[in-house]
């Protein structure tokens, strides 16, 4: 019998991880300059806490059962893990809370297509307890800053606004307004021209659809329908966000207010993060606003801001392997120590744990073989290895540099 991962998972092998570990070391970096803390939580959750924000289909979370008859599921995304922790388990601390997170996730297969991916690897930022212009501007620059750290090619913003979008959705006759809203998160022209409406209704529906391109375009459409002081309100706070994010110059922006979940999940701004290189466009990521969330969770039902996003690591992965930005082999060792005799052996662990003692990261590995002298070499040679130290039995090592 040849055992395999259970379908839809995999092994990462050491070149792997070294590739997805170059990813995730550059985050964290950007992570930690901004002044977010990592968070980890419990890879099972209640079935209640998954489902509680809307965030996934239940048919799509891992599901298992203990002995207390709870429904426990592997968690498919973080969000609602934080935000279940932060109002139970951090309710002395001050806000806001900047969190951030690279961890793996679990998603069903549960189509029909064989050995599709159930597990994800995810970074993403969590900054809770802050809500207006600042603190969307903070998350929108951090996205931009984390695929400059990444050397990123070829991406851009897509920012819708949930708020907006939804209060448009209004017009409408209320049996409609889901189908209207799934027509519009989905682009699809013709079930909006298929459904029964106005020619009036019709035509804002068309205009919700195209409301995507050049900011000032876009904002200029969305004004022109007779917006009720909210709505216009809302409008010209995507309009600072905008000039705000366009003075940076950090990235190429695309306004599009058709950008709308299908749940409740988010409340403000929403966005993507795509990656177009060769014509191909590639979601990387994505985020936005929900300041509703934390009180789902919070045991007084006390609403508390929030704003993320979530990078999908292995999307990141294949576009900057796709154009080998990536390390192609795992870090050699710096030494190799040799005991020249068995009796050599102590002194040759202890010269080893010398050098690793040093004040940067030495990689050391032990001959343990007692083998041949040019075997050694050819090993050492093999491995990149830089130097072998020849330990004799008093200690005293020979130094030799590997060719």
């Amino acid at each position: 019998m040849v055992y395999q991962p259970a379908a839809g998972a995999r092994d990462l092998l050491p070149l792997d991880v070294a590739q997805k570990r170059w990813i995730e070391e550059r985050l964290q970096k950007v992570f930690h300059s901004w002044g977010y803390h990592r968070i980890i939580t419990s890879t099972l959750e209640r079935m209640d806490t998954l489902m509680a924000g809307e965030a996934i289909q239940r048919q799509m979370v891992i599901q298992l059962q203990n002995g207390q008859d709870e429904e426990l599921g592997l968690r498919p995304e973080l969000t609602a893990s934080i935000a279940r922790t932060v109002v139970t388990r951090m309710t002395n601390s001050a806000y806001p809370q900047r969190l951030y997170y690279n961890t793996n996730v679990f998603r069903r297969n549960w189509e029909s297509r064989h050995n599709r991916q159930q597990e994800f690897y995810q970074a993403g930022v969590e900054l809770l307890g802050a809500g207006g212009l600042l603190a969307n501007a903070e998350v929108l620059l951090l996205v931009a800053n984390c695929l400059e750290a990444l050397d990123l090619p070829g991406w851009h913003l897509i920012l819708g606004e949930a708020g907006i979008t939804r209060s448009l959705l209004q017009a409408f006759p209320v049996n409609l307004q889901s189908k209207v809203r799934n027509a519009i998160a989905h682009l699809d022209r013709v079930t909006l021209d298929s459904l029964p409406l106005s020619e009036e209704l019709h035509e804002r529906a068309r205009m919700m659809l195209d409301l995507r391109g050049n900011s000032a375009d876009v904002l200029q459409k969305v004004s022109s329908l007779n917006l009720d002081p909210d709505q216009q309100e809302a409008v010209n706070n995507l309009k600072s966000l905008v000039e705000l994010l366009e003075s940076e110059g950090k990235f190429s922006l695309i306004l599009d207010l058709s950008l709308i979940q299908t749940i409740d999940y988010y409340t403000g701004i929403v966005f993507e993060v795509v990656s177009d290189i060769d014509g191909q466009a590639q979601v990387l990521g994505r985020g936005g606003r929900y300041d509703q969330l934390l009180g789902l969770y919070h045991p007084q039902g006390e609403n508390i801001p929030g704003i993320g996003f979530v990078l999908n690591i292995e999307d990141v992965y294949q576009v900057l392997s796709s154009r080998q930005q990536l390390p192609q082999t795992t870090p050699a060792s710096n030494w190799l120590v040799v005991p020249e005799t068995a009796s050599a052996n102590a002194a040759a662990f202890a010269y080893a744990q010398k050098l690793r003692d040093s004040t940067q990261l030495v990689r050391v590995e032990m001959e343990l073989g007692n083998q041949d002298a040019e075997v050694v070499r050819n090993y050492a040679s093999d491995r990149s290895i830089a130097q072998i130290a020849w330990i004799k039995d008093d200690g005293t090592p020979t130094i030799e540099a590997v060719r």
